[in-house]
Parts: C-alpha cells; structure tokens; sequence
C-alpha cells in the first residue's frame, strides 16, 4: 500500500485536515476520508476525486462541495432509474449539502469563497500571499465534514 496513504485512527474531521495538510486537494481530502466507510479503496477516492480540486481547477464548485457529493452518491446514489426513492433521497441529501454548506461558508463556489479566481496566475497568487490554502480551506474542509456528519446520520 502507497506511504502517502493515511491510517492513524481519527475521526472524519481529522483525517480530511490531515489529507489536506498533506498537499492532497480539498475534494481528495474528504471522498478519502470517507472511502473506508464506503468499501471504497482510499487510493481510488483520490484518484477519483483528483479532478475536483480547486473548484474543478477552474474556481467553479468548491472541491469540499464535489468531494462531499462524492461521499453522498457512494452512500446514496442509485443504480436502478426507476428506484424513486433512492432517487430522491439522493437528491435531497445532494441539495441539502449544497444548501448548508453555502449557507454557513457564504457561496459553494471556489472563487466567491476565496475572493479571488485561483484559476488565473494572479488570483493563485492571491491565495497564496494571504495563505487561504492554510488558513480559509482547511475551515471549508472541516465545515464540509460537519455538514456531511449532520445529515448523513
């Protein structure tokens, strides 16, 4: 198994910050954290999630949003289209992240939630300067999984 993989006991949280506070991106992060829950290989929740950081490298939908959804469609998607009420549980756990997630950080999107547009050299390095990868993400992070705990229950 790859050394970069992490498995100390810790709750969700503090495994989430711990993939984070290793260069591993907000998405990785959480699907990871969540991973053995799911009997989802860690190292294929961040390989899976890998795309999603940074709002999708694009400043769009946070990667705590997409790495949250990831947990949320492992738990509760559906496999049948004709099986409504996983369907709409999935849907309402889906909305229902999104809409608590905003409603306690501000927006579900990167750029809104930094100030600044990550996906361009000058809004990088704005983040960078004021140090939001070590101070702001880690909160969103740790918000993400609160609000995952919460309603997944």
């Amino acid at each position: 198994m790859p050394s970069h993989i992490i498995h100390v006991i810790m709750n969700k949280k503090e495994k989430a910050l711990s993939y984070f506070s290793n260069d591993f991106t907000c998405s990785q992060s959480i699907f990871a954290a969540y991973a053995p829950d799911l009997d989802i290989p860690e190292i294929i929740a961040l390989k899976v999630a890998a795309p999603f950081g940074s709002g999708m490298r694009k400043a769009e939908t946070c990667g705590c949003c997409t790495g949250a959804l990831m947990v949320i469609g492992s738990k509760y998607g559906y496999t049948n289209p004709n099986d409504k009420d996983q369907r709409a549980k999935n849907n309402e756990l889906t909305a229902l992240f999104l809409d608590e997630f905003a409603k306690a950080n501000g927006s579900c999107l990167c750029r809104e939630l930094l100030h600044c547009n990550i996906s361009t050299p000058d809004g990088l390095a704005y983040a960078r300067e004021n140090n939001l990868f070590t101070t702001l993400c880690p909160k969103l992070v740790a918000s993400a999984v609160d609000i995952l705990e919460k309603i997944t229950k």
